[in-house]
């Protein structure tokens, strides 16, 4: 019998995409609790089924995107800032490389742009004009408008110019935000992209019996297989620990894990990892939302593709580039540590007292453990967890100095415990717990 919860998931698969959703509208509709209905809209969420978006409200969405791999458009531009389009219609689908604030004379901003970026400018034609002639498209702020002459040939490149009422500062920082957020979509990979389909799938079917498990396992090379119900749903998973002992004869229901680990095909393949590593497991099941098996993942295939993850396509001027680029090893490392790093504060990493955000610490504290375990040769590192105790504020002008300890590193894991003094005096504690994948 299938629950309700997966009636209701149902239900959200079945609306267009686009359609918006809420808790009272579902409720009524399917004959519900309102918190019923919130929990299927918080599970669908997290199954990239709906999304929440600004001004709109939540909607139905497609977990799958149309393209792997694809970058901004200018046309996403214009949505993310509620701008409008003065000309150059034809270019929106183009391809943005990067932005590049025109903060300068005209002889010094010719260097920095290039085709497929975004100048972002006020009210200065020529500005404006330089850019469209060497490929760019032109974001003007403050709501300004611009002249026929600049239409006219915004038109005739198929370039993009537009219009915002936002500041620039306001724009870059929402433009900024939307790079980084693309090119962590990038880098995550999906069970979808990795998973063996169901009819390259060894698996067993109820009633089998033991002897059938080791009949199909020797034929198959598999140790563990998924165990079907006449209906397809997974419920077990059969393996040489759990037949041991066990007589030929006997069902496989004896000889099974009943209530298995299983995975969506829209997790990420880190999740997976987490969980295998987490549990030893060597096979997890791939299935729907009612449970009947797509196929199999194993930790051979998670880790190979961990592992052979290129390095990503960096964009500029993002967040994570800016951390990563204020962090430098120290020359003298105190002898309590491992490794010692420094932090140059910005003004983009504070909160609005004018102390250091938590959040950006802990991406700094990430990196630097990323770089000390790469001087290791250890570059493949997930962080399991990370605990940050903050004893005192770190203002602007500090100069931040981490101090990474050792606590235990292995094949698998490795642990720090972490001192973030600013100016000489301990600001913070850390404690970091992370993987460290290895092929078995």
């Amino acid at each position: 019998m299938v629950q309700k919860s997966e009636q209701l998931l149902h239900y959200i698969e079945s609306l267009d995409i686009g359609t918006k959703i809420s808790v009272r509208q579902m409720a009524m509709h399917q004959h519900v609790s309102a918190g019923t209905a919130y929990r299927a809209i918080k599970t669908a969420k997290d199954r990239g089924l709906v999304a929440t978006i600004d001004r709109v409200g939540t909607v139905r969405t497609d977990p799958r995107p149309q393209t792997t791999g694809a970058r901004l458009t200018f046309a996403d531009i214009v949505r993310i800032i509620s701008g409008h389009v003065l000309g150059g219609n034809a270019g929106l689908e183009k391809p943005l490389d990067k932005f590049v604030i025109g903060a300068m004379r005209n002889s010094a901003m010719e260097h920095y742009i290039s085709r497929n970026s975004l100048l972002i400018v006020g009210n200065r034609e020529e500005a404006q004009m330089l850019a469209l002639g060497s490929g760019a498209a032109v974001l003007i702020t403050g709501g300004f408008d611009t002249s026929k002459r600049v239409i006219d040939q915004a038109n005739a490149a198929a370039l993009p110019i537009i219009t915002s009422s936002y500041d620039t500062f306001t724009v870059a920082t929402m433009i900024n935000r939307a790079l980084s957020d693309q090119a962590i979509r990038r880098d995550i990979l999906t069970v979808a992209s990795l998973y063996t389909p169901l009819e390259e799938v060894s698996y067993l079917q109820l009633p089998a019996t033991i002897a059938d498990y080791r009949k199909l396992a020797a034929a198959s090379g598999h140790r563990d297989l998924p165990v079907l119900s006449s209906g397809g749903r997974v419920v077990g998973v059969a393996g040489t620990a759990t037949v041991s002992g066990k007589r030929d004869a006997s069902t496989i229901e004896r000889g099974m894990e009943h209530h298995p680990a299983v995975v969506k095909t829209v997790e990420s393949v880190a999740t997976v990892n987490h969980l295998m590593q987490a549990r030893d497991l060597h096979l997890v099941p791939v299935v729907d939302d009612a449970g009947q098996l797509l196929g199999v993942l194993t930790r051979k295939m998670v880790l190979a593709q961990l592992q052979d993850v290129p390095l990503p396509e960096r964009v500029p001027n993002t967040i994570p580039d800016q951390l990563e680029a204020a962090l430098t090893p120290q020359r003298e490392v105190p002898e309590r540590y491992a490794a010692a790093y420094g932090v140059a504060t910005a003004p983009v990493m504070t909160n609005k007292f004018g102390a250091l955000n938590v959040g950006v610490l802990s991406g700094v504290l990430i990196s630097a453990v990323n770089k000390y375990l790469s001087t290791l040769g250890r570059q493949n590192v997930l962080v399991d967890k990370l605990d940050v105790n903050s004893l005192r504020p770190i203002q602007l002008s500090a100069r931040v100095e981490i101090g990474l300890r050792v606590l235990d590193i292995n094949r698998r894991y490795a642990t720090f415990d972490i001192d973030i003094n600013a100016d000489k005096q301990v600001a913070a504690k850390a404690v970091l717990t992370c993987q460290l994948l290895e092929r078995n």
